[in-house]
This record gives structure tokens, C-alpha cells and sequence, in this order.
């Protein structure tokens, strides 16, 4: 079936001298996986390796078999084109850090308009905006109401969130967080990319309410796996 639809790079692998095979979250089936030859051979090939960077915005024509193997792509042109995202030191941190936390969460092959949407838009904002120390952390939280699992808010005020359950408690239980860590966790959610720019956080809070929702995701998503440009993020912020 020959699809037009708009789709974000997630990844782009290379394989052999001259091919990727790149992952993209399309508008109109969710996740799929492209064989693109020989778009690294030459410069005056069919598509530019260019379009294949993390979280570009692209519209594509495909040939989609849904038969579980690696799909194929006729035309390729940039839909949406970055100011800073791919430019900027920390944004482009942000961004591949984010690219890999989405590779591995993403695993539907169905569309979903109201996520799509909350990517591109939020990858957007990102490239728009400048006070943007926060927005890996808000980002993350708000992708969880689309994977099913965001923190269940209804005790609130309990001292202990657990991160197994996804819910606030009373009682002191195994894998929780508390203290500190927990009221910065709990100043993000509900909270857009804009509110959640001003809230002030140094280094260090940071990096542990971060490790924190990084933890939250392995107990809720199979198989899944830290990202490796999670060991960068502490040396882009001051």
C-alpha cells in the first residue's frame, strides 16, 4: 500500500558502506522501520542523508507491506525545518537523548494522532525556545499518559511515591521516591513545556529526579534499556 504521511526520525543505523535502515514515527501507522539504499554512496543520490537526522520532521511517500519486515520509502521531503535543534550543542543533546528514550518506549505499529502530535509539537518547542534545562524532564513525564503508565495523582500529598505501582502512598514500600526528590517530581506534573521552564532546579536535582524517571520507565516498559546518551546530560547543564 502506498502511504503519504508525515513522520519524525528516530533513528538511522547505517548498514553496509552505503544504506541505513531508519525508524520513524509516522502520522499514519505508528512505528516503522525504512531500508534506505545508497543514500550515503553519493551526493546526487535520491534522498539526502541529511533528512535522516533524529527528530527531523519529514513528509514521505512508502510502500508499506506490513509484513514485519523493513518497509521502503519512493520520496522523501523535509517537512518542517529546524532553527537551532540539530545546531545547538544542548538541543541537539536533548534531542538525541530523547530520540533513544522514544526508540526504545515506541513499539506500536498503529497510528496514534494524539501522540504524533505531542511529539512534533513538543520538538518544536524545543527548537523555538531557549530556557530549556527542564524539558527532557517534563517531556518524559507527559509521554507517559500516552504509554499508559503516568503517575496516578490521587494521593498527591502522601510522603512516598512508588515506583512500581505509579501511585503516591502513605507507607514506606520498596522502590519509592521521597524527600527532596520528590517534591521537584512532583512540581512537573500537570506541567507544560513553558510553566515548567521556570522552575528552578540546579545540577545536581536534576540529574537525580531524572534518574529517578529513568528507573520509573524500566519498571514499566519490557525490555527496556537506558539510553547511552543518558551519561552526556549532566555535562550540558551547569
Amino acid at each position: 500500500m502506498i502511504i503519504t504521511t508525515k513522520a519524525i526520525v528516530l533513528s538511522a543505523i547505517k548498514y553496509g558502506d552505503s544504506s541505513l535502515i531508519v525508524r520513524l514515527f509516522t502520522e499514519s501507522d505508528g512505528m516503522k522501520s525504512y531500508m534506505v539504499r545508497g543514500v550515503l554512496s553519493s551526493r546526487k543520490g535520491k534522498f539526502k542523508k541529511g533528512y535522516f537526522q533524529p527528530l527531523t520532521i519529514l513528509e514521505v511517500v512508502a510502500n508499506h507491506r506490513n509484513k514485519g519486515t523493513l518497509e521502503g520509502l519512493r520520496d522523501v521531503k523535509l517537512y518542517s525545518a529546524y532553527r537551532s535543534l540539530q545546531t545547538d550543542v544542548i538541543k541537539s543533546s536533548l534531542g538525541m537523548f530523547l530520540s533513544e528514550m522514544l526508540v526504545v518506549s515506541l513499539q506500536e505499529e498503529e497510528k496514534n494522532q494524539p501522540l504524533f502530535d505531542f511529539i512534533s509539537k513538543g520538538f518544536i518547542w524545543l527548537d523555538t525556545n531557549e530556557k530549556i534545562a527542564n524539558f527532557h524532564i517534563v517531556f518524559l513525564l507527559e509521554l507517559t499518559k500516552y504509554l499508559g503508565f503516568y503517575p496516578d495523582t490521587s494521593g498527591i500529598n502522601y510522603p512516598y511515591f512508588d515506583l512500581k505501582e505509579g501511585d503516591f502512598t502513605p507507607t514506606l514500600r520498596s522502590e519509592v521516591v521521597d524527600g527532596a526528590i520528590l517534591e521537584d517530581f512532583k512540581k512537573f506534573l500537570d506541567t507544560d513545556f513553558q510553566s515548567a521552564s521556570e522552575i528552578k532546579l540546579n545540577r545536581q536535582s536534576r540529574g537525580l529526579l531524572l534518574d529517578q524517571i529513568i528507573r520509573y520507565y524500566q519498571y514499566h516498559l519490557v525490555a527496556f534499556k537506558k539510553p547511552k546518551s543518558l551519561e552526556i546530560l549532566p555535562e550540558i547543564f551547569t
